[in-house]
């Protein structure tokens, strides 16, 4: 995966960036634009939720910090927090708790704090806007779409005639998180396999923290709600994060299915775009979305 994205999750609003006609767009408005956003260099794609623990006893507090990047690009997420549109926790019961208050975005120990009772798995979510943009020359730009597996991207730019042209994308960024409240068992696994309404939603088909224990962890991708064939995702090892563990491409009906760890702390991650209406100022919409979860650690 290539570095593309702003360090500082800087919205740049349309007043900043401004486009000449459609075609030919040189984008020569975005001159300055350009060099600002292209000239950072350790900002990344893999963005997620990291709790200080994934299986926690009830009521223990929970930290939580947002991370972005992977390998030695990996650090807290400088984004504000004026950008987060939803975070909120989703109880086993179904029982849904705004907790964009509890966010300290920054804060020296976390960028948030809070309590989870009742036990079973709870998810975590969290949602941007999309008012974050990124520009790229045309063969950095199109390095990224190939890594990410966009070829619908590649296929509508060699198809307008823009493979030359500088690239440029909207972006929001979505993430989940698992976490379990007392001991493997308890409580319902319900909300894992559940929607959550995110534009780009990583779905689990069962619970990796279900017993008996499955082999296998099979995840349905949606976009916009529906499944989403195609696309390339990812899962990696949180605690070797370099590459990717295992990918694949999800099928006809938005499936891909990973070997479950057994240890560990993991990510679930996947990117997708589309191209923007003619009367937005840049080429593409993209999302990225992520799953975290995690194992405590095998008893001595």
């Amino acid at each position: 995966m290539l570095p593309h994205h702003l360090n500082q999750e800087t919205a740049v609003s349309a007043s900043q960036i401004l486009r000449p006609a459609r075609a030919p767009r040189r984008l020569a408005g975005w001159a300055l634009p350009l060099a600002l956003l292209c000239a950072q260099p350790a900002s990344a794609h893999d963005f997620w939720l990291q709790p200080n623990a994934f299986w926690i006893e009830p009521w223990a507090p929970v930290s939580m910090m947002l991370q972005v990047g992977h390998g030695h690009d990996r650090q807290r997420s400088p984004i504000a927090l004026s950008r987060i549109s939803r975070f909120a926790t989703i109880a086993p019961d179904g029982v849904v708790t705004d907790r964009r208050e509890a966010l300290r975005l920054g804060a020296p120990a976390a960028d948030g704090d809070f309590r989870l009772g009742s036990p079973g798995a709870h998810m975590l979510v969290l949602e941007t806007d999309a008012k974050a943009a990124s520009v790229l020359p045309a063969p950095r730009f199109n390095a990224y779409l190939e890594a990410e597996g966009l070829t619908p991207a590649l296929e509508h730019r060699a198809r307008t005639h823009r493979t030359g042209a500088d690239g440029s994308e909207r972006y929001s960024r979505v993430a989940k998180a698992i976490v379990q409240v007392g001991p493997p068992g308890a409580g319902s696994q319900a909300q894992v396999t559940r929607p959550l309404g995110l534009p780009l939603e990583i779905v689990p088909e069962r619970s990796p923290y279900a017993l008996p224990r499955p082999a296998s962890l099979p995840v349905r991708v949606l976009y916009e709600g529906r499944p989403l064939p195609g696309a390339l995702v990812r899962l990696t090892n949180l605690d070797n994060d370099a590459a990717p563990l295992e990918t694949h491409r999800t099928d006809h009906a938005g499936r891909a299915v990973f070997a479950l760890p057994e240890t560990g702390t993991w990510l679930v991650n996947l990117v997708w775009t589309k191209p923007s209406p003619a009367s937005r100022d840049t080429d593409f919409e993209t999302v990225f979305s992520s799953l975290s979860f995690g194992f405590p650690a095998p008893s001595r």
